[in-house]
């Protein structure tokens, strides 16, 4: 596995997932990582450290240069709690709960975010204007409604699957409403 690829297949979807949903400063995008998966073996079985670094290697110095909060998806072993630094978790008003990731339960991405953020802290749920599912995590809880599917170029990390998403206002009203273009 060349975990330079990864770092590169990470970054060129994040800039790509960044421009296609308009993320701007002070959003929150949501990416959930099956290091596992990256490196060929099923979601759970073959946690990879040096995947999940490389993962978030290559997105976290994009987001942060654009002001965009990442919160780091865990495993279902911690309920898909996720991690986060404390200064977002307070601008949301999300409420902090008491749990710390390893690699065998939060997962090696969550864990490595958890070792790199400033003041990490971990929450139970988030309403994110776009996500990154990497090897089939189910981040779809996370989202803001409603949820609209962003096809990359980028269509894998490693082995992984990648899918994406951004969200968009709902819309209201019924035949006689307009729409704003923009919003869309």
């Amino acid at each position: 596995m060349q975990f330079e690829e990864v770092r590169a297949q990470a970054a060129a979807a994040a800039l790509e997932l960044i421009e296609t949903a308009g993320l701007k400063a002070g959003d929150l995008l949501v990416i959930g990582c099956s290091s596992s998966e990256i490196v060929g073996e099923r979601i759970g079985k073959g946690s990879s450290r040096e995947a999940a670094q490389a993962v978030f290697s290559g997105v976290y110095p994009l987001l942060q240069e654009r002001g965009i909060w990442l919160a780091a998806q865990c495993c279902e072993h911690l309920n898909r709690a996720l991690i986060l630094e404390q200064e977002a978790a307070e601008r949301f008003g999300y409420e902090p709960v008491n749990v710390r990731p390893w690699e065998h339960a939060g997962g090696s991405f969550a864990t490595v975010a958890f070792e790199s953020f400033r003041s990490p802290v971990a929450v139970e749920h988030i309403r994110a204007k776009a996500g990154m599912d990497i090897g089939q995590t189910f981040i779809g809880m996370h989202l803001k409604e409603v949820a609209v599917p962003v096809r990359l170029s980028v269509r894998q990390i490693g082995l992984a699957p990648l899918a994406c998403a951004r969200t968009r206002p709902k819309f209201v009203g019924g035949e006689r409403a307009r729409y704003r273009e923009d919003l869309k």
